[in-house]
Protein backbone atom coordinates (compact mmCIF):
# COMPACT_ATOMS: atom_id res chain seq x y z
CA UNK A 1 0.00 0.00 0.00
CA UNK A 2 1.40 3.37 -0.99
CA UNK A 3 2.06 6.17 1.77
CA UNK A 4 2.68 8.64 0.19
CA UNK A 5 -0.30 10.59 0.85
CA UNK A 6 -0.44 9.35 3.79
CA UNK A 7 -1.32 11.82 6.27
CA UNK A 8 1.26 12.71 8.88
CA UNK A 9 0.50 12.15 12.27
CA UNK A 10 0.58 15.20 15.08
CA UNK A 11 4.07 15.61 16.93
CA UNK A 12 2.34 16.99 20.64
CA UNK A 13 5.83 18.60 20.91
CA UNK A 14 5.68 20.84 18.20
CA UNK A 15 1.95 21.76 18.75
CA UNK A 16 3.25 22.93 22.71
CA UNK A 17 6.81 24.90 20.95
CA UNK A 18 4.34 26.76 18.61
CA UNK A 19 1.83 27.57 21.22
CA UNK A 20 4.35 28.40 23.61
CA UNK A 21 5.95 30.91 20.73
CA UNK A 22 3.12 32.66 19.61
CA UNK A 23 1.57 33.18 22.70
CA UNK A 24 -1.49 30.69 21.74
CA UNK A 25 -3.66 31.38 24.96
CA UNK A 26 -7.50 31.16 24.39
CA UNK A 27 -8.32 35.09 25.06
CA UNK A 28 -10.85 35.33 27.99
CA UNK A 29 -13.97 36.72 27.39
CA UNK A 30 -13.83 40.67 28.45
CA UNK A 31 -14.91 41.70 32.17
CA UNK A 32 -18.69 43.53 32.47
CA UNK A 33 -17.39 47.19 33.38
CA UNK A 34 -19.72 48.61 36.20
CA UNK A 35 -22.77 48.11 38.53
CA UNK A 36 -24.44 45.04 35.62
CA UNK A 37 -21.82 45.57 33.39
CA UNK A 38 -22.78 47.58 29.94
CA UNK A 39 -26.62 46.57 30.12
CA UNK A 40 -27.56 48.09 33.79
CA UNK A 41 -29.28 50.77 32.10
CA UNK A 42 -31.77 48.25 30.73
CA UNK A 43 -32.08 47.04 34.16
CA UNK A 44 -33.10 49.97 35.37
CA UNK A 45 -35.60 51.09 32.80
CA UNK A 46 -37.31 47.46 33.37
CA UNK A 47 -37.90 48.27 36.98
CA UNK A 48 -39.04 51.78 36.29
CA UNK A 49 -41.60 50.39 34.10
CA UNK A 50 -42.82 48.06 36.74
CA UNK A 51 -42.85 50.54 39.47
CA UNK A 52 -44.98 52.57 37.07
CA UNK A 53 -46.90 50.16 36.25
CA UNK A 54 -48.12 48.47 39.91
CA UNK A 55 -48.58 52.07 41.18
CA UNK A 56 -51.75 52.62 40.23
CA UNK A 57 -52.49 48.85 41.37
CA UNK A 58 -50.79 49.46 44.82
CA UNK A 59 -52.70 52.58 45.46
CA UNK A 60 -56.18 51.18 44.13
CA UNK A 61 -55.66 48.11 46.68
CA UNK A 62 -54.83 50.66 49.16
CA UNK A 63 -57.93 52.56 48.96
CA UNK A 64 -59.99 49.29 48.85
CA UNK A 65 -59.10 48.35 51.75
CA UNK A 66 -58.77 51.10 53.62
CA UNK A 67 -61.82 51.14 56.44
CA UNK A 68 -62.55 54.81 56.27
CA UNK A 69 -63.70 54.55 52.62
CA UNK A 70 -63.10 57.91 51.48
CA UNK A 71 -60.86 60.03 49.15
CA UNK A 72 -59.95 62.23 51.74
CA UNK A 73 -58.39 59.45 53.77
CA UNK A 74 -56.83 57.42 50.61
CA UNK A 75 -52.90 57.01 50.57
CA UNK A 76 -50.36 55.00 48.62
CA UNK A 77 -49.12 52.50 50.82
CA UNK A 78 -52.13 50.46 53.32
CA UNK A 79 -52.85 51.54 56.16
CA UNK A 80 -54.57 48.58 57.37
CA UNK A 81 -56.85 45.96 55.94
CA UNK A 82 -60.66 45.78 56.03
CA UNK A 83 -63.75 44.30 54.13
CA UNK A 84 -66.10 47.34 54.87
CA UNK A 85 -65.91 48.90 51.38
CA UNK A 86 -66.67 45.71 49.65
CA UNK A 87 -69.35 44.75 51.72
CA UNK A 88 -70.66 48.08 51.62
CA UNK A 89 -70.45 47.88 47.86
CA UNK A 90 -72.45 44.60 47.74
CA UNK A 91 -75.15 45.31 50.07
CA UNK A 92 -76.15 48.54 47.82
CA UNK A 93 -79.28 48.14 46.25
CA UNK A 94 -79.37 51.25 44.66
CA UNK A 95 -76.08 50.34 42.93
CA UNK A 96 -76.20 46.69 41.87
CA UNK A 97 -72.87 45.79 41.01
CA UNK A 98 -73.23 42.03 40.40
CA UNK A 99 -75.52 42.71 37.59
CA UNK A 100 -73.21 45.34 36.10
CA UNK A 101 -70.79 42.55 36.55
CA UNK A 102 -73.05 39.97 35.11
CA UNK A 103 -73.85 42.62 32.02
CA UNK A 104 -70.46 43.08 31.16
CA UNK A 105 -69.35 39.52 31.61
CA UNK A 106 -72.33 38.17 28.84
CA UNK A 107 -71.57 41.42 26.91
CA UNK A 108 -67.89 40.74 26.46
CA UNK A 109 -68.30 36.80 26.35
CA UNK A 110 -71.31 37.06 23.32
CA UNK A 111 -69.62 39.68 21.10
CA UNK A 112 -65.88 38.12 21.82
CA UNK A 113 -67.09 34.70 20.13
CA UNK A 114 -69.57 35.99 17.67
CA UNK A 115 -66.57 38.61 16.32
CA UNK A 116 -63.88 35.41 16.31
CA UNK A 117 -66.36 33.77 14.67
CA UNK A 118 -67.42 36.48 11.89
CA UNK A 119 -63.71 37.56 11.27
CA UNK A 120 -62.47 33.67 11.06
CA UNK A 121 -65.60 33.49 8.45
CA UNK A 122 -63.92 36.37 6.57
CA UNK A 123 -60.73 36.02 6.50
CA UNK A 124 -61.44 32.38 5.72
CA UNK A 125 -62.99 33.59 2.53
CA UNK A 126 -59.87 36.49 1.70
CA UNK A 127 -57.62 33.68 2.03
CA UNK A 128 -58.51 30.57 0.56
CA UNK A 129 -61.37 32.10 -1.97
CA UNK A 130 -60.43 34.20 -4.85
CA UNK A 131 -63.27 35.96 -5.96
CA UNK A 132 -64.65 39.68 -7.82
CA UNK A 133 -63.89 42.62 -4.99
CA UNK A 134 -61.93 40.91 -3.08
CA UNK A 135 -58.83 43.36 -2.57
CA UNK A 136 -61.36 46.25 -3.01
CA UNK A 137 -63.03 44.79 0.11
CA UNK A 138 -59.66 44.21 2.23
CA UNK A 139 -59.10 47.89 1.09
CA UNK A 140 -62.36 48.98 2.56
CA UNK A 141 -62.03 47.15 5.90
CA UNK A 142 -58.75 48.62 6.29
CA UNK A 143 -60.36 51.81 6.06
CA UNK A 144 -62.90 51.67 8.36
CA UNK A 145 -59.76 51.10 11.08
CA UNK A 146 -59.02 54.62 10.02
CA UNK A 147 -62.03 56.56 11.65
CA UNK A 148 -63.00 56.78 15.33
CA UNK A 149 -65.86 54.51 17.33
CA UNK A 150 -67.45 58.88 17.95
CA UNK A 151 -68.73 59.10 14.74
CA UNK A 152 -70.63 56.87 14.55
CA UNK A 153 -72.60 57.22 17.82
CA UNK A 154 -74.95 59.79 17.04
CA UNK A 155 -76.01 57.28 13.69
CA UNK A 156 -75.87 54.24 15.88
CA UNK A 157 -78.40 55.50 18.33
CA UNK A 158 -80.53 57.05 15.62
CA UNK A 159 -80.74 53.77 14.10
CA UNK A 160 -81.24 51.38 17.02
CA UNK A 161 -83.79 53.95 18.68
CA UNK A 162 -86.07 52.68 15.54
CA UNK A 163 -85.01 49.37 15.32
CA UNK A 164 -86.50 49.71 19.13
CA UNK A 165 -89.63 50.48 17.79
CA UNK A 166 -90.30 47.77 15.70
CA UNK A 167 -88.33 45.12 18.15
CA UNK A 168 -87.97 46.67 21.82
CA UNK A 169 -85.62 43.26 22.42
CA UNK A 170 -83.12 44.94 19.93
CA UNK A 171 -82.98 48.30 20.71
CA UNK A 172 -81.79 51.15 23.23
CA UNK A 173 -81.86 50.12 26.75
CA UNK A 174 -81.07 46.17 25.87
CA UNK A 175 -77.99 44.25 25.76
CA UNK A 176 -78.81 42.47 22.74
CA UNK A 177 -78.77 45.64 20.75
CA UNK A 178 -75.46 46.55 22.51
CA UNK A 179 -74.12 43.52 21.18
CA UNK A 180 -75.14 44.38 18.00
CA UNK A 181 -74.03 47.73 17.59
CA UNK A 182 -70.56 45.94 18.84
CA UNK A 183 -70.51 43.03 16.21
CA UNK A 184 -71.05 46.10 13.46
CA UNK A 185 -67.23 46.59 14.13
CA UNK A 186 -66.33 43.66 14.93
CA UNK A 187 -64.15 43.33 11.23
CA UNK A 188 -61.88 45.61 10.05
CA UNK A 189 -58.19 45.23 11.80
CA UNK A 190 -59.33 42.05 13.18
CA UNK A 191 -59.82 40.85 9.32
CA UNK A 192 -56.46 41.28 8.66
CA UNK A 193 -54.65 39.90 11.54
CA UNK A 194 -56.68 36.26 11.14
CA UNK A 195 -56.05 36.45 7.24
CA UNK A 196 -52.23 37.46 7.69
CA UNK A 197 -52.14 33.90 10.02
CA UNK A 198 -54.27 31.77 7.56
CA UNK A 199 -52.33 32.58 4.89
CA UNK A 200 -49.35 30.68 6.90
CA UNK A 201 -51.58 27.80 6.86
CA UNK A 202 -49.78 25.32 3.62
CA UNK A 203 -52.91 25.81 0.66
CA UNK A 204 -51.98 22.45 0.02
CA UNK A 205 -54.07 20.79 2.59
CA UNK A 206 -56.85 22.32 1.18
CA UNK A 207 -56.36 21.14 -2.20
CA UNK A 208 -55.90 17.25 -0.50
CA UNK A 209 -58.77 17.93 1.56
CA UNK A 210 -61.05 18.74 -1.59
CA UNK A 211 -59.89 15.88 -3.76
CA UNK A 212 -61.26 13.91 -1.00
CA UNK A 213 -64.93 15.17 -1.84
CA UNK A 214 -64.63 18.39 1.15
CA UNK A 215 -66.60 21.66 0.55
CA UNK A 216 -65.20 24.67 1.51
CA UNK A 217 -67.54 24.57 4.58
CA UNK A 218 -66.10 21.52 5.75
CA UNK A 219 -62.40 22.53 5.52
CA UNK A 220 -63.24 25.56 7.12
CA UNK A 221 -64.94 23.98 10.50
CA UNK A 222 -62.97 20.51 10.59
CA UNK A 223 -59.63 21.05 9.63
CA UNK A 224 -58.49 24.64 9.11
CA UNK A 225 -59.68 26.23 12.84
CA UNK A 226 -57.63 23.92 14.49
CA UNK A 227 -54.40 24.95 12.70
CA UNK A 228 -55.46 28.96 13.44
CA UNK A 229 -56.67 28.12 17.05
CA UNK A 230 -53.58 30.47 18.63
CA UNK A 231 -54.26 33.54 16.34
CA UNK A 232 -58.74 32.79 17.51
CA UNK A 233 -57.63 32.72 20.76
CA UNK A 234 -55.29 36.05 20.62
CA UNK A 235 -58.66 37.94 19.12
CA UNK A 236 -60.89 36.40 20.91
CA UNK A 237 -58.47 37.99 24.11
CA UNK A 238 -58.11 41.50 22.02
CA UNK A 239 -61.97 41.75 21.15
CA UNK A 240 -63.14 40.75 24.72
CA UNK A 241 -60.84 42.78 26.54
CA UNK A 242 -62.11 46.05 24.71
CA UNK A 243 -65.50 45.17 25.32
CA UNK A 244 -65.13 44.51 28.77
CA UNK A 245 -63.78 48.12 29.20
CA UNK A 246 -65.27 49.91 26.80
CA UNK A 247 -67.70 52.89 27.97
CA UNK A 248 -68.55 55.18 25.48
CA UNK A 249 -70.91 53.28 23.99
CA UNK A 250 -72.43 51.90 26.54
CA UNK A 251 -73.10 55.02 28.02
CA UNK A 252 -75.12 56.34 25.83
CA UNK A 253 -76.74 53.15 24.60
CA UNK A 254 -77.84 51.52 28.54
CA UNK A 255 -79.70 53.99 30.83
CA UNK A 256 -81.56 51.72 33.04
CA UNK A 257 -79.07 51.31 36.27
CA UNK A 258 -79.79 47.39 36.02
CA UNK A 259 -78.73 47.37 32.45
CA UNK A 260 -75.49 48.97 32.83
CA UNK A 261 -71.60 47.46 32.76
CA UNK A 262 -69.65 47.50 35.12
CA UNK A 263 -67.51 50.53 33.69
CA UNK A 264 -70.67 52.88 33.30
CA UNK A 265 -71.78 51.91 36.83
CA UNK A 266 -68.50 52.68 38.51
CA UNK A 267 -68.27 55.29 36.84
CA UNK A 268 -71.21 57.12 37.81
CA UNK A 269 -69.80 56.37 41.68
CA UNK A 270 -67.70 58.86 40.98
CA UNK A 271 -69.87 61.84 39.90
CA UNK A 272 -72.03 64.02 42.26
CA UNK A 273 -71.69 65.29 46.00
CA UNK A 274 -71.02 61.59 46.96
CA UNK A 275 -67.84 60.72 44.79
CA UNK A 276 -65.57 61.04 47.93
CA UNK A 277 -67.88 58.80 50.63
CA UNK A 278 -68.16 56.60 47.51
CA UNK A 279 -64.18 56.20 46.58
CA UNK A 280 -63.39 53.30 48.78
CA UNK A 281 -66.54 51.21 47.04
CA UNK A 282 -65.34 52.69 43.76
CA UNK A 283 -61.99 50.78 44.38
CA UNK A 284 -63.34 47.65 45.57
CA UNK A 285 -65.35 47.23 42.21
CA UNK A 286 -62.61 48.65 40.19
CA UNK A 287 -60.58 45.54 41.69
CA UNK A 288 -62.78 43.17 41.55
CA UNK A 289 -63.60 43.68 38.06
CA UNK A 290 -59.61 43.29 36.72
CA UNK A 291 -60.01 39.83 37.73
CA UNK A 292 -61.15 38.13 35.09
CA UNK A 293 -58.78 40.39 32.52
CA UNK A 294 -56.09 39.29 34.45
CA UNK A 295 -57.07 35.47 34.86
CA UNK A 296 -57.31 35.86 30.91
CA UNK A 297 -54.18 37.18 30.07
CA UNK A 298 -52.60 33.98 33.05
CA UNK A 299 -54.07 31.83 31.03
CA UNK A 300 -53.74 32.70 27.40
CA UNK A 301 -50.59 34.74 27.21
CA UNK A 302 -48.85 31.59 24.88
CA UNK A 303 -51.42 31.74 22.27
CA UNK A 304 -51.20 35.50 22.39
CA UNK A 305 -47.73 36.11 21.87
CA UNK A 306 -47.98 33.50 19.15
CA UNK A 307 -51.01 34.80 17.62
CA UNK A 308 -49.51 38.53 17.31
CA UNK A 309 -46.20 37.25 16.49
CA UNK A 310 -47.20 34.98 13.41
CA UNK A 311 -50.10 36.94 12.41
CA UNK A 312 -48.06 40.27 12.28
CA UNK A 313 -45.19 38.95 9.11
CA UNK A 314 -47.59 38.10 6.71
Amino acid sequence: MSTVNAPVPADPRMDARVQEETGGTTPASPKRRGLGGSVWWRHALGILALVWALFPILFIYSAATNPSGTLNTASLLPSGFSTKNFTDLFNDSSRPFWSWYKNSMIISLVGALAAVFIGGCAAFAFSRLRFTGRRAGMMALLLTTFFPALLAIVAIYIIFAGIGDALPAFGLNTITGLVLAYLGGALGANVWLLKGYFDTVPRELDEAAIVDGASHVRIFFTMTLRLVMPILVTVFMLVFVGLYGEFMLASVFLTDVENQTLGVGLYGMTLGNDANTLFGRFTAGALLGSIPVMLLYLAFQRQLVGGLTTGSVK
